[in-house]
């Protein structure tokens, strides 16, 4: 049986960088699912690889088709994981990984615990800061968001840290190869 690890946090907490870790360490018994914003890609970001790159029109489209399992609008962007993405995934017998927000991860569970082929196949683990000044710290050195948008995910971090306890692990991160054993460890146990 596969499973869906979904790893989230607040930005800059290093949730890309592991997951891009794990998929090299454990390609191809686990696949990154990409998901699907309406965001500007950063400058090494590949449409299709990193994300599906819509417009607010293709993304509208694809709302009125029902093609989402979930979306949300996070930082004034909107994002969502496209059920076939998902279940075609599952056909291949893969583990799938999921680099999703908050808000994500619970509609997902709720689609997960909803479909027969699903349940109990989803993991969750949230990656949790030792401060909001560390967080800001990484998120200056990212240098990717302006002082507006570091703000605004300052303010959303807050509000998803106090969400902690809806997750199955909680990985405090210190830096990124200790927050990478830990989620392989982790990995590797609930597999």
């Amino acid at each position: 049986m596969s499973l869906i690890l979904a790893i989230s946090g607040p930005a800059a907490v290093g949730k890309t960088t592991i997951c891009d870790r794990l998929i090299e360490e454990f390609a191809p018994r686990l696949n990154r699912l990409v998901t699907a914003t309406t965001r500007s890609p950063r400058p090494q970001e590949v449409n299709g690889v990193d994300y599906i790159f819509l417009t607010e029109s293709e993304f509208e489209q694809k709302l009125s088709d029902a093609s989402f399992l979930e979306h949300e609008i996070i930082h004034r962007n909107k994002y969502g994981i496209l059920k076939q993405s998902l279940l075609n995934a599952q056909l291949e017998g893969i583990d799938i990984l999921l680099n999703i927000d908050v808000n994500g991860t619970a509609s997902l569970r709720r689609f997960c615990n909803n479909k027969q082929e699903l349940n109990g196949r989803l993991k969750t683990i949230f990656i949790k800061p030792l401060t909001l000044e560390d967080l800001r710290q990484r998120m200056h050195h990212r240098a990717s968001e302006s002082d507006e948008q570091m703000s605004i995910r300052l303010a959303n971090a807050k509000a998803e840290i106090l969400r902690e306890g809806e997750f199955d692990f909680v990985v405090e991160s210190m830096d990124r190869d200790t927050d990478y054993q830990k989620i392989k460890e982790i990995y590797l146990n609930v597999r």
